[in-house]
């Protein structure tokens, strides 16, 4: 890509600033990781909308998270979920996960000098993210009009439980209500079943996924028109949207997608139990002769790639529930990895069932890097989720350390802010930052 014209300040404290006026700045793209030279304010709690801006450190960019002096983050505070535990010696892995790279600094934002440094700030940043309810952004004075005209250059993005209109536009929201309104507890489980929760922050992460996404977007848009924007994501949009095809085909068939039965489904888009207790997956294009052959000599009865009531899908549909039922005694006879083995050999798509610590010893995880080994300040030597695309040239960050409460306000006011140390000692003496 080269070298890109970024509307945006730049790192160097000597540029002298004006309120409403921009700089243009150029930052070296050629290196290092993708959005090097990006730099992020975000004020946030929890994960949905945080989550986003730990995405873009990932990729490199510069994040400031502004917390309350003292008690910081409530997701510092996150130590079990339901009867799990979700801490190790006290310390949230949740707050970790959700602002891993970033620098955290301490503004006590009930006194408006605290919010003349969010203002300096704004001016000097690329992004402003925020992910709490409008009544406190209008409150605080931060909406889009309040920060714009500092920034004309600012990507602004606020992320909502419901969307920025409707009846519930200025309500709360966590993750569980995400995958109750959208429709996903109702997509999963079998239609015996009550709705089902999926475990831990998946709407949360595909709204930060979905808002890192328009971030990066908007950004793009910059550099063609030199033009910030705002940009608006929620819950229930990001929940909807990871759910394309089922809330399409209702939309389309005015029917809802039935829930997965797999005792009277598509016998050959299911799942197994294996002799050993773990249980494998397979997807077969049936209508393939020679899949359909292929998967007849792998389970060991080669004499049903002829039969007249499997000849075909419609053949199959009105024999599935037999055929599953003969499939569960098949699958039954040997090991999940002995099946594995059976069914790659014969070009059969199928993969195990996992669980979450399965993925440690799961060959493919493995040889990708799915999961990286880093050293952590407070855990140690641990695995952690890597970020999910290989770069050749960029490659994303590594790593996974969150700050402490206030770590880097002396860094960022003195760096950024352009704040003197006496003026840095002041502010603190009043109260108005901790460092």
């Amino acid at each position: 890509m080269g070298k890109l014209p970024f509307t945006a300040f730049g790192t160097d404290p000597s540029i002298e600033l004006e309120r409403g006026r921009k700089k243009p700045m150029t930052h070296d793209f050629s290196a290092d990781h993708p959005l090097k030279g990006v730099r992020a304010l975000e004020w946030g709690a929890f994960h949905a909308g945080p989550g986003a801006l730990a995405i873009l450190a990932d990729l490199g960019a510069e994040v400031i998270k502004i917390e309350q002096p003292g008690s910081g983050d409530p997701i510092r505070n996150l130590v079990r979920f339901g009867n799990f535990p979700v801490a190790r010696d006290g310390h949230s892995i949740f707050y970790e996960g959700a602002n891993r790279h970033k620098k955290s600094i301490a503004l006590d934002l009930s006194k408006e000098e605290a919010r003349e440094i969010v203002y300096r700030l704004v001016s000097r940043c690329d992004v402003f993210l925020t992910n709490f309810r409008a009544n406190a952004i209008r409150n605080q004075r931060m909406t889009y009009a309040d920060l714009s005209p500092l920034n004309p250059g600012l990507i602004y993005a606020s992320v909502s439980a419901f969307g920025s209109r409707g009846p519930d536009k200025d309500g709360g929201g966590f993750d569980f209500l995400g995958q109750a309104r959208s429709g996903l507890m109702w997509a999963m489980g079998e239609p015996d079943m009550p709705p089902l929760i999926a475990q831990f922050g998946l709407i949360d992460q595909m709204t930060s996924v979905m808002t890192s996404h328009a971030i990066i977007t908007a950004l793009y848009a910059r550099e063609r028109t030199g033009v910030g924007q705002e940009l608006k994501t929620s819950l229930l949009s990001s929940a909807m949207f990871l759910q394309y095809f089922n809330v399409l085909s209702a939309l389309i068939m005015d029917d809802n997608p039935p829930r997965h039965v797999r005792g009277s489904t598509d016998p050959l888009r299911n799942y197994y139990r294996c002799q050993d207790g773990k249980w494998l997956c397979i997807t077969l294009r049936h209508h393939s002769p020679a899949v359909w052959g292929s998967f007849c000599r792998a389970i060991g009865h080669p004499e049903l790639e002829h039969d007249a009531k499997l000849a075909n899908r419609e053949e199959l549909f009105e024999h599935r529930e037999e055929f599953a039922a003969f499939l569960d005694g098949v699958f039954m006879t040997k090991p999940q990895d002995e099946w594995l083995r059976l069914l790659k050999e014969n070009d059969i798509f199928c993969s195990p069932v996992n669980t979450s610590l399965e993925l440690i010893g799961d060959p493919q995880v493995v040889a990708n890097d799915y999961l990286a080994a880093v050293s952590h300040r407070l855990f140690g030597e641990i695995k952690v989720p890597g970020y999910p695309v290989e770069f050749s040239g960029t490659p994303a960050a590594k790593g996974f350390t969150a700050p402490h409460v206030g770590e880097h306000t002396r860094e960022v006011l003195g760096a950024i802010g352009g704040y003197g140390e006496e003026e840095i000692e002041a502010l603190r003496k009043r109260g108005v930052i901790q460092c």
